[in-house]
């Protein structure tokens, strides 16, 4: 099987032929030279002509006129030779339509996402503030980070002494998630100053420490291990309270 057509033309194109030069030496039309080349046969009347000018033109390049017209009777004769000719040009308008279809469902699809964007945009910017609990989770307010700081009064001056053993302290200012004032450990021997109006205090070995606020000795809530604590000039409070 071959390309009729390309084969055709290319035949004419390696003599450096002109279409109008073929149409004088076949006493073929230019048109109907120019259909064959395009394996566009449904411009010529019927089977008949087709294999006539077939004939004559793949002759008149040098080629074997028989074996164009067997090839086009192979492919595309199918009953009364007088009918018109039915070329790929039919599949080629199915497949167009079938693209036109396709290129509805794209065009539907593209709409149907546009509008779900715009529908999840809406809800994020229009929807209700209020976070819905979640298994396993405690509400965001009962977390240290979160806990509410009181108006502070006064400045503390606070200690932390390391008496019986080391422990690792922080202390931040204002909050859990306030200016870092010190992270690290006090060993035994040592002491590490704070102040300031309001500070968040942690220490993971209360019992090996003695703080001081103000110049007195305080003791430390079990939480200042894990929660931490608020420290004010007056008192010492759990920073998580529940």
């Amino acid at each position: 099987m071959f390309e009729i057509g390309n084969s055709l033309r290319e035949a004419r194109l390696r003599q450096q032929l002109e279409l109008p030069q073929a149409e004088h030496g076949t006493k073929i039309r230019v048109k109907y030279l120019r259909a064959l080349e395009e394996d566009r046969f449904e411009v010529l009347p019927s089977h008949t002509y087709v294999k006539g000018f077939l004939r004559s033109y793949a002759d008149y390049l040098g080629l074997d006129g028989q074996l164009y017209v067997d090839e086009y009777n192979s492919r595309f004769v199918v009953g009364d030779e007088d009918l018109p000719p039915r070329t790929r040009r039919v599949p080629a308008d199915r497949r167009r339509r079938h693209d036109r279809r396709e290129s509805k469902v794209v065009l539907l699809a593209l709409v149907s996402i546009g509008v779900l964007t715009a529908l999840v945009i809406a809800a994020w910017r229009f929807g209700g503030a209020e976070p819905q609990d979640v298994r396993g989770l405690q509400p965001a307010q009962t977390t240290q980070r979160g806990a509410p700081a009181p108006a502070p009064t006064g400045t503390a001056r606070v200690e932390v002494i390391a008496t019986k053993g080391d422990s690792f302290v922080v202390a931040r200012r204002g909050s859990a998630i306030g200016l870092a004032e010190y992270s690290g450990t006090v060993e035994r021997g040592q002491k590490q100053r704070f102040v300031g109006k309001l500070l968040w205090l942690q220490v993971r070995s209360p019992q090996n420490v003695i703080v001081r606020l103000n110049g007195n000795r305080v003791k430390l809530p079990a939480a200042t291990r894990t929660r931490g604590v608020f420290v004010t000039s007056k008192r010492v409070f759990v920073a998580d309270p529940s």
